[in-house]
């Protein structure tokens, strides 16, 4: 897969054949030696936290963008929970009301960045 001199090409090729294999799950050229490692290690699959069962290369990002229980932090009390528990959250936690310090009126939390232009 990559470019070589036309010279070079037969005994590139057959070093290639000789020592390289294409793994079947990713198409990244290997060495064959390495090939057994490269599959236990990137390509074996693990178990999430959320209990999807997922390569353990993509596993880092599942984590940080897919997964139902990777950390979320509420836009109203910076609490950190689970994503799949935020919008439930913010919605409970939004609705509450605080006093505006302005106009004494209560206010709800959801409301609160806006407010200040209705307060005067």
């Amino acid at each position: 897969k990559k470019d070589i001199p036309v010279a070079n090409f037969t005994i590139h090729e057959i070093h290639c054949s000789r020592n390289i294999e294409v793994c079947c799950y990713c198409h990244e050229s290997i060495p064959k030696t390495e090939m057994k490692k490269h599959v236990e290690s990137e390509h074996v699959q693990v178990t999430c936290k959320c209990s999807m069962k997922i390569e353990k290369s993509l596993l880092e990002d599942h984590e940080a963008s897919a997964c139902p229980l990777r950390p979320a932090v509420c836009q109203h009390c910076d609490l950190q929970l689970a994503f799949n528990k935020l919008h439930e959250h913010q919605s409970y936690c939004g609705a509450r009301t605080e006093r505006c310090s302005g106009c004494g009126l209560n206010v709800m939390v959801k409301d609160l960045k806006e407010h200040p232009r209705v307060c005067g």
